[in-house]
């Protein structure tokens, strides 16, 4: 061969190796979805109404928290002993009620107080409770696309409480995601040979006002929570973090830009309708004991709220009202004991609802049942994780590390606590604390009190 063919053929050879890297690499990007993120330039994190919050990751429990309760029982003078004097904190406010019981059942081996207190967040225990209860660990809510004709979809709102914008793969527990239902759409309209529709949103799985009568006006106005319907993205929330004043429409919206990208074009604007017809396209939310899981350790009001309206659905009312009856009914179910337990709600945010210690504790007493493990593993872990990770810093509370694992609750002048605390001797109890008469200005003074009230329980040799 000559010294000019080996030339030419070499000139050839370059091109088309190029040519078959940068095949592959396109096959590549749209394998992991690159081809999705220059369609969507949307951020990577789902909106939120703060900052990031670090308890987003989740966090391994230490193996201190899941020891075994073992069968020795607190002795009730020790326990006394070790926590009375904690909670007399003057920070605490005028009016405490506390209980400690035994983990596997059995009577209060401590009490002080009377009477029920308003809970604040502590409200979710119960709004877990009986969903779990009503709905089963396993139970998933599907957002859906229905066809009632060939040129009109129906966008359905199933109740996903964590329905997000577009695909995420840092956030657990993982979303289904709108984007992911518009391209199946899509793809199922081009089969049909489908390229125009009209598009309409059905929202109509609850019902009632989007924002409850028990709270505040400013809750709406001041972005405290988002309206709380059946059909959203992103918890309700825009991409620069303000609640969206119809989620639902919001949701619509941006499935019709989904379907432009997609290339089906959309005629008129998004309508609200009630959806019927056969079903195009649908994606699945994780199952209820990872929601709960979620809504515990980070305290979720809109998530809690959504779960609560669940628990509404299937009694027959959709309501705020309906589901705050059903919840109660549903804990009575389970042996929690409801006399002097009010509910409007179902995050807590409600300054009308009153929880009794008992009550909580009967919650977590029960919460060892098959089906209702996802509230103990939903604590946050006291220094590790959800609410508690940037508390019980101080050598006072440093006790409780890794063996408290708490719910918290808190309001303006309200402040508790409730979960599981394993003593040094390693037995495992109950401990409850409501404060809610704690002054505007001795709000973290009060909460590093309930701190070092836990880890008082958590350093005593009180089996």
């Amino acid at each position: 061969m000559t010294r000019d063919r080996r030339h030419s053929r070499l000139r050839w050879v370059a091109p088309l190796l190029t040519l078959a890297l940068v095949a592959a690499v396109a096959a590549t990007g749209w394998r992991l979805g690159w081809v999705d993120e220059w369609l969507d330039p949307a951020p990577a994190v789902a909106p939120v109404t703060e900052p990031p919050a670090p308890w987003e990751a989740p966090v391994p429990s230490p193996a201190a928290v899941v020891a075994d309760a073992g069968t020795t029982a607190p002795d009730p003078g020790l326990v006394t002993a070790a926590l009375a004097p904690a909670l007399a904190d003057g920070d605490l406010g005028g009016h405490v009620v506390a209980e400690v019981a035994p983990v596997e059942g059995g009577a209060p081996v401590f009490e002080t107080g009377q009477g029920a207190a308003v809970p604040a967040s502590l409200t979710k225990l119960l709004t877990s409770t009986a969903a779990l209860e009503t709905l089963g660990p396993e139970r998933t809510f599907k957002t859906t696309v229905v066809q009632p004709d060939p040129g009109t979809v129906v966008l359905v709102g199933g109740g996903d409480p964590l329905l997000a914008s577009r695909p995420h793969q840092d956030l657990w527990p993982p979303r289904a995601d709108l984007r992911t239902l518009a391209r199946a759409t899509a793809t199922a309209l081009k089969k049909q040979g489908v390229d125009r529709v009209a598009l309409g949103y059905d929202d109509s799985l609850f019902a009632g006002p989007t924002h409850s009568g028990h709270w505040p006006a400013s809750y709406a106005t001041e972005n405290v929570v988002a309206p709380i319907t059946a059909l959203w993205v992103d918890r309700g929330y825009a991409k620069n973090g303000r609640s969206e004043a119809d989620p639902s429409r919001a949701a619509a919206d941006l499935f019709r830009t989904y379907l432009g990208r997609r290339g089906i074009t959309v005629t008129g604007d998004p309508a609200p309708t009630t959806g019927a017809g056969d079903t195009l396209a649908e994606v699945e939310s994780p199952p209820l004991r990872e929601i709960v899981q979620h809504l515990l350790s980070t305290s979720d009001n809109e998530v809690a709220e959504v779960v609560g309206r669940q628990v509404g659905v299937a009694a027959g009312d959709p309501t705020f009202e309906g589901a705050a009856a059903a919840i109660l009914r549903a804990d009575s179910q389970v042996g929690v004991p409801v006399d002097g337990v009010e509910l409007y709600d179902a995050s807590g945010l409600a300054r009308d609802n009153r929880i009794t210690p008992e009550a909580l504790t009967a919650v977590l007493q029960h919460a060892s049942q098959p089906g209702f493990d996802a509230i103990l593993t939903g604590l946050p872990v006291a220094g590790f994780s959800g609410s508690l990770i940037a508390r019980f810093t101080d050598d006072a509370s440093s006790a409780g590390l890794g063996v408290a694992r708490l719910k918290t609750g808190t309001l303006t002048g309200v402040h508790g606590v409730a979960g599981l605390v394993t003593d040094a001797d390693g037995t495992v109890m109950t401990l409850v604390v409501m404060a809610d008469a704690v002054a505007a200005d001795r709000s973290l003074a009060a909460r590093r009190a309930l701190d070092d009230a836990a880890a008082a329980l958590a350093g005593c040799h009180c089996s």
